[in-house]
């Protein structure tokens, strides 16, 4: 498997001095052209911006994207490892939506991991009545006016609607024209050049729906989770479901400069067996949850074996940038409750694990116009369920940042599954 990369480098700037950082970066590499995310309304760079010749500085993050030659890279490389103006430096990869099947704090990792090696060293006879109790502890979904993941996550039982809390969906976009999002309040900007927010590819419209889906719509069953919440979309992948590493951290510094508490991004990268996570990633979701922005995304779908249709045994590792341990990684469930074949496991030590699990298959959600709902299947479908509930403990509870995440994790279903294959547990909704 090979890694695609666009030429370009991210450089992971100082956070207590950022203009020295900058200056650093200069001298290096002999850039002239530094554009800043803070020149810019929303600390929204433009399109074009993003494509030019110049470092782009996201602010909020302490990150830059910049174009460089092979020279200039060892050059900012050994700038790097001289000093501390330059904390790090990786390739700008190519990332793709997550979409239908085929295609951390140390305490609660503890917590989990605990968890896990006690079911991991049960006896054969224990994991068998294990398994036993969990079929016999499936439960069953009937009520056709709500979709089977609200079901399964106490969505329905929730008096909690999202009101007041930002979610940030960035994905491919949202049809701006569907009819079940009539009135609500949608700030949108696209970060791909010569393309609007307008979703000609669907899968940012299916996610905006699970995770901030209507109440109540004409057409059943109730698909959405947190229905007043405001939505803000941002286009971080083309229509052909592709991105890079400098929109996603353009959307990223967008949402959080905007406020939002609660960022999905059903996007990624595969990794491989032994692959450490990223440090800018990281670093990007600790900063972000020390603004109160809880960075939520996809573990991947790479673990069907294609000859036979089951999952890989070990399975695929967490994909990127979900491997970073500051992003909240979801993996997928049927709805039996059971770990899909697809979805990604924690295979690598040292970053990379499943932190918590959310429907993921046969999901029914919105759809560009006039196909207007579809059901389809991912690590992408689970992804804003989880967001969709985050926003409704954020609006319960009042918490944000890493205080969120610890209500999610404690409020988890805890299944007979190992750890590594659904983290702590199903994610359920705030019911009183």
């Amino acid at each position: 498997m090979s890694i695609e990369t666009t030429g370009r480098y991210l450089v992971l700037l100082p956070e207590e001095d950022l203009g020295a950082g900058i200056q650093a970066l200069s001298s290096a590499t002999g850039i002239p052209g530094v554009a800043r995310a803070a020149d810019f309304e929303g600390h929204a760079f433009t399109t074009a911006e993003l494509e030019s010749p110049n470092a782009s500085v996201f602010d909020d993050l302490g990150v830059a994207v910049v174009p460089l030659d092979p020279d200039q890279a060892q050059s900012l490389r050994a700038s790097a490892a001289a000093n501390h103006n330059v904390l790090d430096v990786q390739p700008e990869r190519v990332l793709y939506a997550m979409g239908q099947q085929g295609l951390s704090a140390d305490y609660l990792r503890g917590y989990r991991d605990a968890a896990s090696h006690l079911y991991d060293q049960s006896g054969p006879q224990q994991g068998q009545l294990a398994a036993q109790q969990q079929r016999e502890a499936t439960p069953e979904f009937k009520d056709c006016k709500t979709t089977w993941g609200l079901q399964a996550t106490r969505v329905v039982d929730s008096p909690y609607s999202g009101l007041g809390i930002k979610v940030a969906v960035l994905d491919t976009g949202m049809d701006l024209n569907h009819p079940d999002f009539a009135g609500r309040v949608i700030n949108s900007r696209s970060f791909i050049l010569g393309e609007s927010v307008q979703d000609a590819n669907g899968h940012g419209t299916h996610c905006i729906g699970t995770a901030c889906g209507p109440k109540g719509v004409v057409e059943l069953p109730r698909y959405g989770v947190a229905y007043n919440a405001d939505i803000y979309a941002g286009k971080v992948l083309s229509n052909r479901g592709s991105g890079s590493d400098s929109g996603i951290l353009a959307g990223i510094e967008w949402a959080v400069n905007s406020g939002c508490e609660i960022i999905s991004m059903s996007l990624g990268a595969p990794t491989r067996p032994g692959d450490t996570f990223s440090p800018i990633y990281e670093r990007v979701g600790r900063r972000a949850l020390r603004r109160g922005s809880l960075i939520i995304a996809a573990a991947g779908n790479e673990s069907t074996d294609r000859a036979t249709g089951s999952r890989l045994d070990p399975p695929s590792p967490v994909g990127y940038p979900a491997n970073a341990p500051t992003l909240m990684a979801v993996a997928a469930l049927n709805n039996q409750l059971q770990v899909a074949p697809f979805s990604n496991g924690t295979i690598n030590l040292d970053g990379g694990q499943v932190d918590i699990a959310g429907p993921g298959v046969d999901v029914y959600s919105s759809w560009p116009m006039p196909d207007r709902y579809i059901s389809i299947s991912g690590t992408s479908m689970a992804t804003p369920h989880v967001a969709g509930i985050a926003a409704l403990y954020a609006e319960a509870t009042g918490a944000r940042g890493m205080e969120l995440w610890a209500w999610l994790m404690r409020d988890a279903q805890r299944l007979m599954r190992p750890g590594n294959d659904v983290g702590i547990g199903l994610v359920q909704a705030p019911i009183s």
